[in-house]
Protein backbone atom coordinates (compact mmCIF):
# COMPACT_ATOMS: atom_id res chain seq x y z
CA UNK A 1 0.00 0.00 0.00
CA UNK A 2 1.00 3.30 -0.42
CA UNK A 3 0.84 6.01 1.71
CA UNK A 4 -0.39 9.34 1.60
CA UNK A 5 0.07 12.07 4.36
CA UNK A 6 -2.91 15.34 5.34
CA UNK A 7 -3.88 17.39 7.88
CA UNK A 8 -7.62 17.42 8.88
CA UNK A 9 -9.21 19.47 10.84
CA UNK A 10 -11.90 18.83 13.70
CA UNK A 11 -14.83 21.46 13.57
CA UNK A 12 -17.71 21.14 15.61
CA UNK A 13 -21.25 23.11 14.99
CA UNK A 14 -21.68 25.22 18.61
CA UNK A 15 -25.25 24.02 18.95
CA UNK A 16 -25.92 20.59 17.78
CA UNK A 17 -24.06 17.32 17.61
CA UNK A 18 -22.50 17.59 14.55
CA UNK A 19 -19.82 17.58 12.38
CA UNK A 20 -18.08 19.71 9.46
CA UNK A 21 -17.02 17.37 6.62
CA UNK A 22 -16.60 17.95 2.75
CA UNK A 23 -16.71 16.18 -0.41
CA UNK A 24 -14.27 16.70 -3.31
CA UNK A 25 -15.17 17.28 -6.79
CA UNK A 26 -16.02 13.60 -8.69
CA UNK A 27 -16.09 11.52 -5.25
CA UNK A 28 -18.90 10.32 -3.00
CA UNK A 29 -16.67 10.35 -0.08
CA UNK A 30 -17.37 12.83 2.86
CA UNK A 31 -14.08 13.64 4.64
CA UNK A 32 -12.79 16.38 7.59
CA UNK A 33 -11.35 19.04 5.52
CA UNK A 34 -7.61 19.48 4.95
CA UNK A 35 -5.04 18.13 2.48
CA UNK A 36 -1.58 17.19 2.09
CA UNK A 37 1.29 19.14 3.06
CA UNK A 38 3.83 21.12 0.41
CA UNK A 39 7.28 20.45 0.63
CA UNK A 40 8.65 21.39 3.60
CA UNK A 41 5.11 22.65 4.97
CA UNK A 42 4.35 21.79 8.95
CA UNK A 43 1.21 19.59 9.75
CA UNK A 44 -0.01 22.96 11.45
CA UNK A 45 0.56 25.06 8.67
CA UNK A 46 -0.50 22.96 5.85
CA UNK A 47 -4.23 22.72 8.22
CA UNK A 48 -4.12 26.57 8.05
CA UNK A 49 -2.91 26.63 4.41
CA UNK A 50 -6.09 24.12 3.85
CA UNK A 51 -8.50 25.45 5.38
CA UNK A 52 -8.16 28.81 3.44
CA UNK A 53 -8.03 27.26 0.31
CA UNK A 54 -10.77 25.16 0.70
CA UNK A 55 -13.42 26.64 3.00
CA UNK A 56 -12.29 30.33 3.06
CA UNK A 57 -11.52 30.64 6.48
CA UNK A 58 -8.57 32.06 8.65
CA UNK A 59 -7.71 29.75 11.29
CA UNK A 60 -6.01 31.53 14.37
CA UNK A 61 -2.99 28.82 15.47
CA UNK A 62 -3.68 29.40 18.89
CA UNK A 63 -7.24 27.51 18.85
CA UNK A 64 -5.69 24.74 17.66
CA UNK A 65 -5.10 21.61 19.19
CA UNK A 66 -3.78 18.51 17.88
CA UNK A 67 -5.88 15.40 18.52
CA UNK A 68 -3.27 12.61 17.21
CA UNK A 69 -1.98 11.19 13.87
CA UNK A 70 -4.14 8.23 12.26
CA UNK A 71 -4.61 6.05 9.51
CA UNK A 72 -6.86 4.66 7.97
CA UNK A 73 -7.92 3.20 4.16
CA UNK A 74 -7.19 6.24 2.04
CA UNK A 75 -11.29 6.87 1.58
CA UNK A 76 -10.64 8.51 -2.79
CA UNK A 77 -7.74 6.36 -3.66
CA UNK A 78 -7.78 2.26 -3.74
CA UNK A 79 -4.73 0.80 -2.12
CA UNK A 80 -3.38 3.97 -0.18
CA UNK A 81 -3.49 4.22 3.13
CA UNK A 82 -4.05 7.49 4.39
CA UNK A 83 -1.96 8.69 7.45
CA UNK A 84 -3.69 12.04 9.18
CA UNK A 85 -2.32 14.62 11.39
CA UNK A 86 -5.64 15.55 13.06
CA UNK A 87 -6.35 19.14 14.65
CA UNK A 88 -9.43 20.05 16.48
CA UNK A 89 -10.34 23.66 16.52
CA UNK A 90 -11.76 25.28 19.94
CA UNK A 91 -14.72 27.60 18.61
CA UNK A 92 -15.49 28.22 15.14
CA UNK A 93 -13.35 30.54 12.59
CA UNK A 94 -15.06 34.27 12.57
CA UNK A 95 -16.11 34.06 8.74
CA UNK A 96 -17.40 30.67 9.15
CA UNK A 97 -21.50 31.19 8.89
CA UNK A 98 -22.85 27.56 9.98
CA UNK A 99 -25.99 27.83 7.84
CA UNK A 100 -24.28 28.73 4.83
CA UNK A 101 -20.66 27.03 4.35
CA UNK A 102 -18.72 28.70 1.45
CA UNK A 103 -16.60 26.05 -0.12
CA UNK A 104 -14.27 26.79 -3.02
CA UNK A 105 -11.22 25.14 -4.62
CA UNK A 106 -11.54 21.27 -5.39
CA UNK A 107 -14.36 21.03 -2.90
CA UNK A 108 -17.94 20.43 -4.21
CA UNK A 109 -19.84 20.08 -1.14
CA UNK A 110 -19.88 21.33 2.58
CA UNK A 111 -21.97 20.04 5.15
CA UNK A 112 -22.58 19.31 8.94
CA UNK A 113 -23.43 15.51 9.70
CA UNK A 114 -24.25 13.78 13.08
CA UNK A 115 -21.45 11.93 14.36
CA UNK A 116 -22.97 10.08 17.40
CA UNK A 117 -23.52 7.63 15.59
CA UNK A 118 -22.79 8.77 12.22
CA UNK A 119 -25.10 8.13 9.36
CA UNK A 120 -24.52 4.66 7.56
CA UNK A 121 -23.08 4.71 4.23
CA UNK A 122 -24.51 3.85 0.79
CA UNK A 123 -24.72 4.13 -2.77
CA UNK A 124 -24.37 7.88 -2.89
CA UNK A 125 -23.20 8.54 -0.06
CA UNK A 126 -19.86 7.48 1.99
CA UNK A 127 -17.40 8.48 4.58
CA UNK A 128 -14.05 8.29 4.92
CA UNK A 129 -12.44 5.27 6.97
CA UNK A 130 -10.52 7.67 8.72
CA UNK A 131 -12.94 9.97 10.17
CA UNK A 132 -15.50 6.85 11.21
CA UNK A 133 -12.89 4.51 12.99
CA UNK A 134 -10.59 6.72 14.46
CA UNK A 135 -11.10 10.04 14.76
CA UNK A 136 -14.93 9.95 15.60
CA UNK A 137 -14.01 7.24 18.14
CA UNK A 138 -11.11 9.52 19.70
CA UNK A 139 -13.07 12.34 20.37
CA UNK A 140 -15.64 10.35 22.00
CA UNK A 141 -12.80 8.89 24.03
CA UNK A 142 -11.28 12.09 25.21
CA UNK A 143 -14.94 13.22 26.20
CA UNK A 144 -14.76 15.65 23.42
CA UNK A 145 -18.06 15.48 21.71
CA UNK A 146 -21.51 16.66 22.85
CA UNK A 147 -24.15 14.06 23.56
Amino acid sequence: MNDIRVSALVLLHPLEPLLLMVRKEGTTSFMLPGGKPEAGESAEATIIREISEELGLTLDIGHLSPLGTFAADAANEAEHTVIGDVFCYEGLPAELDVDRINHQAEIAEAAWFPYAPMPADDAERQFAPLTRLQVVPALAERGLLAQ
